[in-house]
């Protein structure tokens, strides 16, 4: 068997696979594996009450989130963290669980797209008793990412798109939206 320095043998199959490609291939991999790090630092950061020092590094200098029509689109790194500091007081405690992340890396290697569902536990102001109530929050995230002059990837935007925001004492069928009401379309 000749040995070569520009192909590999690709597992009994015949076809020879030059190492640029699997060198490719490895780097698509490489940025899949960093995206679903990068989603989980994002539900990791949210549950530490949107900590604006954890949530900023993880979206570009213009990144946008768009926590749904009706809860407004938020962009840029200044209009974030006025964001995320604002959302303490609506949401005392989380605990996020990004389900079933799927990653698509673009042919240039440096974009992409990601899709995943939300399903999560939250504390949020009952508007009847002025205490905090039990909420169930569940949808599912688009987003687009970039990977930065620092090989760092980061959101450029993400998309929310809610399905139930539910009291736990009343659950999602006779009560799928809280008091802070159902998202509207634009």
């Amino acid at each position: 068997m000749e040995a070569s320095t520009n192909s590999v043998n690709s597992g009994g199959s015949g076809q020879k696979q030059s190492l640029e490609n699997l060198a490719a291939r490895i780097q698509r991999l490489e940025a899949i594996k960093a995206i679903e790090n990068l989603i989980t630092r994002y539900a990791k950061a949210s549950d530490k009450n949107n900590d604006p020092e954890l949530m900023l590094p993880l979206f570009s200098e213009d990144g946008a989130l768009d926590v749904g029509s009706g809860y407004g689109r938020y962009q840029g790194h200044e209009i974030l963290r006025n964001f995320f500091v604002g959302t303490s007081s609506i949401i005392s405690w989380s605990l996020h669980y990004n389900i079933s992340p799927f990653v698509e890396v673009a042919e240039d290697g440096k974009t992409a797209n990601a899709f995943w569902y939300l399903w999560e536990l939250a504390n949020m102001p009952d508007a009847k008793t002025g205490g905090e109530e039990a909420v169930w929050i569940a949808g599912s995230y688009t987003s687009d990412l970039v990977q930065e002059a620092d090989g760092e990837w980061r959101f450029k935007e993400i998309r929310l798109a809610m399905e139930i925001m539910s009291p736990y004492s009343e659950g999602w069928v006779r009560k799928p939206w809280h008091d802070l009401g159902r998202p509207t379309t634009e």
